[in-house]
């Protein structure tokens, strides 16, 4: 065997017998005959193939990778995604200067060879057989362009991205194969407008028209002569010729490409000289890429739309089909996204939470009926920088959708189970003795038809003074916590957590509602996004709707669009439109004169809704909604490590947090701005009687009876007095049927008695 020389390099022996070996293969090639799969050319090296006519001869050219563009229910662009930042374009948008100067750079004899030019071939062989190695190519644009399409297919895998990049004789012989199909199949103008579409021009822009776009701030077929030329340059190496970050070097290429473009004929060169005279010119456009540069602080709806694309069947039937195609891009994805409710979201955010308070806040607003979700915003930005207190954490979602572990609800739980006693019977009026302090009733029943029967766990209002008895109108104004504990343990749990499934409420990390009472209180971490959706249900008088993100997706693929199929909403009652009345009655009142009263909205709109705040005050919620829109609002430390104690939030000092203090005027000031200039409908009410009264005789000294029928007694001097009568201690519960009335005993002594 010949043996390398001292100095380094091949022997000549080994020069001539490898040149002699590579010019056979070429001549190989050329004439479409089988080569050997081994022997002295060394073609059963790794990368090598057993034969050039047992190659396939179709190359599969996948989709070109493109931006995706999200629009807002409007058609305003809300942020564009991309793994390759390119726009296809057919070849008559792009300049001729541009297509010149790529041909004359890149591969000048493009229009007289075929799909290889032998004598580029030979130059090259004999330079690289001089060199032992691989040291120039002679690829033509068209093999080129297979190459890129190996490159593109190897998408973001690094080990097929080396594959496709290899400097082997076999991926070599590849090229020629695919190429000379090309040449057959598309023609030299079909050819080059792919290759100008596939081809990397740095700065994150594939294809002419992103490079356009990028470095001069407009369309490839606006280019002129010196530009053209500058980005025909910047292809044989895009970080050494990159024009962003060397100027003089991106200027020599330039020129060489001018020069180039005269000795061929494409421009004179007087026009060349002139040309090159010319400054770069750049008017660069930074890469607006991903959901980081979303418009309105929609980032995080943005985001949401990214999972729920690569989540949901309906895309794909695997997690890595979905992702395919995500990754090609070249959608244009309509949303939910209300324009003026997320500006006004993401307003009333930045005014009520700083991004760098020690507490966070997030809102969603969806509509009732369709399941629409219309805006969705949070105090701490979408980001990646801790010092800026940002976060990719959507902190409005469930675990699954991009979110964390979700928040206790609190008291905005308490609706759900008022509607699932309603829905089972339960009147409106039903009284509970509701003292201040008390243990949990037990035994309760459970859905599995085991019982929960915890002895000795106590459960408080939130002030002394809330002491029964109180009926659910009153209790759920004042927020009575004993009251739904009573409720719930009369009715079950199970009805409880049916009404929650049927409302699309579930735990944010996936987990099963806990069985047991204490669920009431809103003790099962929940979504803004879940809570706003569910209190949707009592807007649209019962009907439950799956929330949805997405109304529409084409898919550009060459020169054509498709339309591609979108999740939909699915609704279903809930339960019965006297129930959500109901519901809609007790919980206006909340905002007219109960705890909400800081989140009502004024001229003259309708409004219900409720307050939240958890145990020790991790969490305040604000759940409200009018007959067209529904929204929910959380204050709290998404670690769950901050109290809301003695705490300055938007520059507001707090001694305590409450969930109408601080989350209802978010709310209230994101809806109005939200609502404004949309209709303002009314709600279906029922009636709901006030509470009775505690019946007396009403006797006075020489009075008669008048407390049943809340009659005046005018009876004797002591009527005052004796007209009074005590509430006898109260059980579990009150008798239905009590009789609402006032007994007033005016005697005609010294006072009167009220019955």
């Amino acid at each position: 065997m010949s043996k390398k020389r001292s100095g380094g390099g091949l022997s000549p022996t080994q020069q001539a017998a490898k040149f002699l070996g590579v010019s056979v293969l070429a001549g190989a090639v050329m004439a479409g005959i089988a080569l050997p799969a081994a022997g002295a050319l060394g073609l059963a090296a790794k990368g090598s193939v057993e034969s050039f006519d047992e190659l396939p001869t179709n190359l599969k050219t996948p989709p070109l990778s493109q931006r995706t563009t999200i629009l807002d229910s409007e058609g305003g662009t809300i942020a564009t995604v991309y793994s390759r930042d390119r726009t296809v374009v057919d070849l008559k948008s792009i300049s001729p200067y541009m297509q010149k100067a790529i041909v004359a750079i890149e591969d000048s004899r493009f229009y007289q060879h075929g799909a290889v030019d032998l004598k580029g071939v030979l130059r090259a062989l004999n330079k690289n057989a001089q060199s032992g190695g691989v040291s120039q190519g002679a690829s033509t644009l068209t093999q080129q362009l297979v190459k890129n399409v190996a490159v593109e297919e190897a998408g973001d895998d690094p080990t097929k991205v080396a594959q496709a990049t290899q400097q082997t004789i076999g991926r070599k012989i590849r090229e020629l194969k695919y190429a000379i199909q090309l040449e057959e199949e598309l023609g030299k103008k079909k050819i080059l407008e792919n290759y100008l579409n596939i081809t990397f021009f740095g700065q994150q822009a594939y294809g002419v028209e992103a490079a356009s776009q990028r470095y001069f701030s407009k369309h490839a077929k606006d280019l002129s002569l010196e530009q053209s030329a500058l980005l025909a340059g910047i292809v044989q190496s895009p970080s050494r010729y990159d024009p962003v970050n060397d100027e003089a070097e991106a200027t020599k290429r330039r020129n060489t490409v001018l020069q180039r473009m005269a000795e061929v004929g494409d421009v004179s060169q007087a026009e060349a000289d002139k040309a090159k005279e010319q400054p770069l010119g750049l008017k660069v456009s930074k890469s607006k890429n991903g959901c980081i540069t979303a418009v309105k602080g929609a980032g995080f709806f943005c985001d949401y739309v990214r999972e729920v694309f690569l989540t949901d069947p309906v895309f794909g039937k695997t997690k890595e089909a979905r992702a395919k195609v995500w990754n090609q891009g070249g959608l244009t994805i309509k949303t939910t996204m209300d324009p003026q409710a997320q500006e006004s979201a993401q307003k009333s955010i930045k005014e009520h939470v700083y991004q760098d308070d020690d507490v966070a806040t997030a809102a969603t607003i969806v509509q009732p009926g369709t399941g629409k979700i219309l805006a969705m915003g949070q105090s701490r930005p979408y980001g990646i920088s801790n010092k800026k207190n940002e976060t990719t954490l959507n902190l409005s979602v469930n675990a699954a959708m991009g979110g964390g572990a979700g928040y206790q609800p609190g008291s905005t739980f308490k609706p759900i189970v008022a509607a699932a006693a309603i829905e089972g019977g339960m009147p409106a009026t039903k009284m509970y003795p509701s003292p201040y302090e008390m243990d949990y009733p037990a035994p309760v029943q459970e859905c599995s038809g085991k019982v929960w029967n915890e002895k000795g766990v106590k459960v408080s209002n939130e002030n002394e003074s809330e002491v029964g008895p109180y009926d659910m109108k009153t209790a759920t104004a004042k927020s009575v916590n004993t009251y739904y504990v009573q409720l719930i343990s009369d009715i079950g749990i199970c009805p409880v957590t049916e009404m929650a499934a049927k409302m699309g409420v579930a735990r944010a990390d996936g987990g099963k509602i806990q069985q047991a009472p204490s669920i009431a209180l809103g003790t099962q971490e929940m979504s803004p996004l879940t809570m706003a959706n569910a209190y949707a249900t009592f807007a649209s008088r019962g009907m439950y709707c799956t929330p949805v993100a997405i109304e529409s997706i084409t898919q550009r693929a060459g020169e054509k669009s498709k339309s591609l199929q979108v999740p939909k909403s699915t609704c279903s009652r809930a339960m019965s439109e006297k129930t959500a009345d109901t519901i809609n009655t007790l919980l206006k009142g909340v905002v007219e004169d109960g705890t909400g009263s800081e989140a009502g909205l004024g001229g003259g709109r309708a409004s219900a809704g409720k307050t939240g705040t958890t145990d020790e005050r991790y969490a305040a919620w604000f759940v409200g909604y009018t007959p067209n829109m529904a929204g929910a609002v959380w204050v709290g430390d998404p670690a769950h490590k901050r109290k809301m104690q003695n705490i300055t939030i938007g520059g507001v000092y707090n001694e305590k947090v409450f969930g109408g203090k601080v989350p209802g005027p978010i709310w209230r000031d994101m809806m109005s701005g939200a609502l404004e200039g949309k209709e303002a409908p009314g709600f279906n009410l029922v009636y709901i009687p006030d509470p009775p009264k505690e019946k007396g005789d009403g006797k006075g000294d020489g009075g008669d009876k008048g407390g049943d029928n809340g009659g005046n007694d005018n009876g004797g001097n002591d009527g005052g007095d004796n007209g009074n009568t005590t509430f006898p201690t109260p059980t579990f519960s009150i008798p239905e049927n009590f009789i609402q009335g006032t007994s007033n005993g005016n005697g005609n002594g010294n006072g009167g008695g009220r019955g």
